[in-house]
């Protein structure tokens, strides 16, 4: 049979990612939401298990999946325009509520203009060859996401390095090498690190940017990932410039995925920009944008974040993180402290984080472990993510079933 020596091939492969402890495994399948009557978080109900899961691993970090406002405009959009666009956006499948997110997303990040993917992770693996030269040097920091790796990859520049995860003077050191060698240089980094919730220091790092522009004839620019960061943190939750102060990152990826609670991704940046993407991306030229109902619930959340309700949110999710972080630390546990909802409980040895991470779902607390090779050995956690919708009796639960392991 044609599939008979592949099949061999990748069960072999599997059997490996198993022994590495690589392999994800069998997927919960989420059957239905219980919204509380009590004003706690709303529990899961996982396929095959009996009660309902408390979700301490959701990107959905307002919790604005499950907003009645936002759910009804994608509602209404539906009826308006059916259930998907039909097209690519350049064969007529662009639709009023794509036009309306992207002036809106511009606007909200005070940058000229806005082109939405179809995911975040497609942004950043599209963006990278339209503006990759055959001059190019892109830098990264070593603990970027797996989509800017790829984007890389598929961008195939003429040079590329890594500098040490947070390092500026790394960053510096890499950039002087540079200069003489290069025509166009691209520094591209997170916003939020997301299985460690710590970020840049981004001052420093646009200031680089800017120190080293005129040593390349077509200058350095800066390109950061905020997917965890938008709407998650800082006042007004514009993210890790808001929390930095620094609003001189020349293009920055996001999503509607997280603290949006819709779907698809995106870039801001100025309009000559975005208009060459729509001509020269992939990923955008050849591949459906998100439907109009999803652009229709998406800027319904972006309403609700830039509003007294979204600040209220952002400040009740600052404290409950703040509330979560200092509980571990109370009975005796190592966090990454930081501002960002990601509370990554330090461990260090993939047996317990795994053992711990099935002790909390046998207690119906779902999160997730970060383990070897995924994270050097020592460096196992389990990643919490905490929720505007979380409570203090939630976290209070979740901190005494850890305490009782």
């Amino acid at each position: 049979m044609p599939l008979d020596k592949l099949e061999e091939k990748v069960k072999k492969n599997l059997n490996e990612l198993e022994e590495e402890g690589r392999l994800k495994g069998e997927e919960l399948v989420i059957t239905g939401i219980e919204k509380s009557s009590d004003g706690n978080a709303p529990r899961y109900r996982i396929e095959g298990e009996d009660g309902a899961f408390l979700k301490m691993n959701s990107n959905s970090y307002l919790g604005l999946h499950l907003n009645e406002e936002v759910v009804q405009a994608e509602e209404e959009s539906s009826e308006r325009y059916g259930s998907g666009p039909g097209a690519v956006r350049f064969i007529h499948g662009t639709y009023k509520p794509h036009v309306e997110l992207e002036e809106k997303l511009a606007d909200f990040h005070d940058k000229e203009s806005c082109v939405i993917y179809s995911s975040a992770y497609a942004t950043m693996t599209g963006i990278f060859r339209p503006l990759t030269s055959g001059e190019t040097l892109i830098l990264s920091d070593e603990l970027n996401h797996n989509c800017i790796i790829n984007g890389i990859r598929m961008a195939k520049p003429k040079g590329k390095d890594i500098y040490s995860h947070l390092d500026m003077d790394s960053l510096e050191e890499k950039l002087q090498d540079a200069v003489g060698n290069y025509e166009r240089v691209i520094v591209v980094t997170d916003g939020v690190f997301s299985m460690r919730g710590d970020y840049p220091d981004l001052p420093k790092l646009a200031g680089l940017a800017r120190k080293y522009d005129s040593e390349f004839e077509d200058g350095v620019f800066t390109v950061m990932d905020d997917s965890h960061g938008v709407g998650a943190y800082g006042e007004t939750g514009r993210g890790t410039t808001e929390v930095t102060g620094e609003d001189g990152i020349d293009l920055i990826v996001s999503t509607m995925g997280k603290a949006l609670g819709v779907n698809g991704g995106y870039v801001v940046t100025r309009k000559a920009i975005t208009r060459y993407l729509r001509e020269t991306s992939p990923f955008y030229i050849y591949s459906n944008p998100i439907t109009a109902p999803e652009a229709s619930a998406a800027i319904k959340s972006l309403e609700i974040l830039d509003s007294d309700r979204g600040r209220s949110k952002l400040s009740h999710l600052s404290e409950m993180t703040n509330y979560f972080e200092e509980g571990l630390k109370n009975i005796g546990h190592e966090v990454i402290e930081g501002p960002h909802p990601v509370v990554p409980l330090m461990i260090g040895d993939t047996k317990e984080t795994k053992r711990l991470v099935k002790y909390l779902k046998e207690n119906k607390i779902l999160a997730t472990a970060i383990v070897y090779p995924v994270v050097p050995q020592g460096d196992e956690s389990i990643r919490f993510q905490i929720s505007a919708d979380h409570t203090r009796e939630d976290l209070d639960y979740a901190l005494e079933t850890i305490d009782q392991f």
